[in-house]
């Protein structure tokens, strides 16, 4: 009992800070919703699919050893953040000009207007490189324990953001994706610099590559690259085939979906630097942590997935009267927040215990079957076939990640019992 009160006191800190982080992204989507209109906003949406994936890219997955590393190692801080901050820069450089001009080939092919050099230049350097900088905050604070440091970044972010949309929008009457464009760039430049004098206290980097972490890095950002393809591939289909108008109304319902995914995040990113510690000596030794997360993310699913379902009627009033189908993507899309919880557990503890392999591969290859199919589905029967495919994909990963992590625990138990059926008994 004793053992379990600053375990529930540390999840609500970290729960309490995603939830407020949430409802601020909410509350940032709404007037951008209102003020944008459903075409402005649209490709906005459809800029910010490519960006959410390019996010994932930026840095190359060196947050995982930050966290790994340290959480174990606290003195090699200073190698690892230099790591971080070399990997970011030369990673967002070739992101930025690589997504500015995938972007302006394709908005000329989507169904809504086209969108000019210097506003992809500035939604690609504010949403990629900014950002990556601003989550290595939060990252450094959880490795080195500071839970509510960490907590501390991720709501001031979450208000930076929706201060940044309300002087924009109602103060300055912003009503273009160019002038956001601009806002949202020195919002997030401004918050980075924040973030960086946060950390300044605890070390200088020491700027090196450690190349020895690469290859685990670059497994480890590539299930996040896949997860964000498939994530978005829907936004990018649907505005080839729809009018603008309901990439913005989907858009809206699936950047819901993500914010509500935050109640599951918090469980994790508390587990994970635990899951970590558990497994150092043999991967079973973390699975009951693993299946008591499973029941409680399931939990926190169900929960999450019935106040949407019963509040989606009355989300047009906080959007706008536009977005008519908003109610009922949301109702459709609600459900695979159960699914995602039910295998968050597993493949956190596959990483956490430096399974990356494994875990890459069983993201990976459902995120790259299930973008495809997603665009099939799609392109035949939107957006019921988009819906359905969504699901199907959700559920190959519970029971991939399920069966692969019982069966390396298996190993990891015989493996831990061959030295003592090795050892001669004593006389």
């Amino acid at each position: 009992m004793r053992l379990a009160c600053p375990i529930l006191a540390s999840y609500l800190l970290s729960s309490g800070s995603l939830a407020a982080a949430a409802l601020s992204q909410l509350v940032t989507f709404a007037i951008l919703a209102r003020a944008l209109g459903p075409t402005e906003f649209g490709l906005f949406v459809q800029i910010s699919a490519v960006t959410a994936i390019a996010v994932q890219l930026c840095g190359l997955g060196a947050s995982d050893c930050l966290l790994r590393r340290v959480s174990r190692q606290p003195a090699s801080y200073p190698s690892l953040l230099g790591h971080n901050l070399l990997l970011i820069g030369l990673s967002g450089a070739l992101l930025v000009v690589g997504g500015v001009a995938a972007m302006s080939s394709w908005t000329r092919m989507s169904s809504g207007p086209s969108v000019g050099i210097t506003t992809l230049a500035l939604l690609f350097f504010g949403n990629v490189v900014l950002v990556r900088v601003i989550l290595l905050v939060e990252t450094a604070f959880l490795a080195l324990g500071r839970i509510h440091a960490a907590n501390r970044a991720v709501v001031g972010f979450a208000v930076a953001r929706t201060v940044t949309a309300a002087l924009a929008c109602l103060a300055f009457r912003v009503s273009s994706l160019a002038e956001w464009a601009l806002w949202q760039c020195g919002g997030n430049l401004l918050y980075a610099l924040v973030g960086a004098a946060w950390l300044s206290p605890l070390g200088r980097p020491r700027l090196a590559i450690l190349r020895e972490e690469l290859r685990a890095g670059l497994l480890f950002c590539s299930q996040f690259v896949a997860r964000a393809v498939r994530s978005n591939v829907d936004l990018l289909v649907i505005g080839l085939f729809a009018p603008i108008e309901t990439v913005g109304s989907y858009g809206v319902a699936r950047r819901i979906m993500d914010s509500s995914y935050l109640a599951i995040d918090a469980l994790n990113r508390l587990l994970y630097p635990r899951l970590a510690r558990e497994s150092r000596d043999g991967l079973h030794l973390a699975l009951p942590t693993a299946k008591r997360a499973l029941a409680a993310a399931l939990a926190l699913g169900v929960a999450t997935s019935l106040v949407l379902f019963l509040l989606a009627p009355k989300l047009p009033a906080l959007f706008g009267r536009d977005y008519h189908d908003l109610p009922f993507f949301v109702r459709c899309l609600s459900g695979t927040i159960v699914l995602v919880g039910a295998w968050a557990a597993a493949v956190d503890l596959l990483g956490a215990s430096g399974r990356h392999d494994a875990r890459a591969w069983i993201l990976n290859s459902a995120n790259l079957a299930g973008s495809a199919l997603i665009a099939v589905a799609t392109w035949l029967a939107a957006p019921i076939g988009t819906v359905i495919a969504l699901y199907v994909i959700d559920g190959a990963i519970v029971l991939a990640a399920w069966l692969v992590l019982l069966r390396f625990a298996g190993r990891s138990r015989l493996h831990a019992a061959e030295p003592a059926r090795a050892s001669p008994a004593p006389s």
